[in-house]
């Protein structure tokens, strides 16, 4: 069933059951804009429009959902912009990623913005894979012993973004990595890796299966790794949208002088942590009336609860929890927190590897 099949099938159930509580929020005939602080060909823009028609079918009055771009600073421009908008007729949704939470967390000098200072109504999880392409994947054994002599070239949105988790787990691996920073999403680096500019890559869930796993079953990438999933105890686990691919800790066990202990690990885990389990977030602006956020809640809340909405997403943005209500908050507040000794660690990693200074 298609997104566009789904959502009128949702809609049509919603009039059914429609709260008489929400009845005095009514979006008839107006348009949400969902503002995304990234380019329109990476992974965020996908999980945005994957919601955004199901939202439209739940929140009274069925309006008009559009997804907007606002790329720029790796993300922290529409995230400044977004810190300085009030609330309207809640007809602005503002959607962030692990690239927004970690230069807040990394304590980036751009950052003006609040996470605390936000509503937000949703929050879902995501993953990560990397891959190589066919000459060099054809090296890799589960392990990065045969890759360690290999120059890699790789498209990236900025050391302080959630490129962070594959820079350092690379480094960790013994692999020789060469960023080009500046791009303004992770589709722009899968796009450079297509045209032979990069030669590794990284996408989140959404995004790898919209395009990077074509790219796998013509063969011209190879699956390298995904970053894995948290059990119930906090252990890294394999990815359940990609339980075929071995995760990081896999290949760093696996990897002569990688240690999955000690404080490049730990370090590393914070932030896939705080990067990846609570990856995408969806926001009003802090000053909302508790009745629209409610219908916002509600709406999300009935997404994904619908019926078929679990293998829907599946396929399209990966087997993850969705938070609303208190849930997102934990959610957020868990997403945009690590320890002082992990963001001392990264801090000095930065300037070691990249001649970053966050002070």
């Amino acid at each position: 069933m298609t997104i566009k099949n789904f959502a009128s099938t949702v809609a049509a159930a919603a009039l059914l059951v429609a709260s008489p509580a929400l009845a005095e929020v009514d979006f008839s005939g107006k348009t949400i804009e969902w503002v995304i602080p990234f380019s329109e060909t990476g992974g965020s823009a996908k999980w945005a429009n994957f919601f955004g028609p199901l939202l439209s079918a739940q929140l009274p009055g069925n309006p008009t959902v559009v997804v907007k771009f606002m790329p720029g600073a790796g993300s922290t421009k529409g995230a400044n912009w977004f810190q300085n908008q009030k609330h309207d007729d809640g007809t602005l949704l503002f959607g962030t990623s692990g690239s927004t939470q970690f230069p807040y967390l990394l304590g980036d000098p751009r950052v003006r913005y609040e996470y605390s200072d936000w509503t937000p109504v949703m929050a879902s999880g995501t993953g990560g894979v990397a891959y190589l392409n066919a000459k060099d994947g054809a090296k890799f054994d589960g392990s990065a012993n045969g890759l360690k002599d290999i120059d890699f070239i790789y498209g990236s949105q900025g050391a302080t973004r959630l490129d962070l988790v594959p820079l350092l787990a690379w480094e960790m691996l013994g692999m020789n990595v060469e960023p080009v920073f500046g791009i303004k999403g992770r589709g722009d680096g899968r796009l450079m890796f297509e045209r032979g500019e990069a030669t590794i890559d990284y996408q989140t869930s959404s995004a790898y299966l919209g395009a990077s796993a074509d790219l796998v079953a013509a063969g011209t990438a190879v699956p390298m790794m995904s970053w894995g999933a948290l059990d119930d105890d906090g252990n890294i686990v394999r990815d359940p949208t990609f339980p075929d691919i071995p995760t990081f800790k896999e290949v760093c066990e696996a990897t002569d002088g990688c240690e999955t202990s000690g404080e490049s690990w730990d370090a590393w885990k914070a932030f896939f942590v705080s990067g990846f389990p609570v990856q995408k977030i969806a926001f009003l602006p802090g000053d909302t009336p508790q009745d629209v956020v409610d219908a916002y809640t509600t709406a999300f809340d009935a997404v994904r609860k619908a019926d078929g909405f679990a293998e829907l997403a599946a396929g399209q943005v990966g087997k993850y929890p969705v938070f609303v209500g208190e849930g997102a908050k934990k959610a957020t507040v868990a997403g945009t927190t690590v320890s002082p000794e992990a963001k001392a660690f990264v801090t000095n990693w930065l300037q070691e590897a990249y001649g970053v200074s966050l002070k």
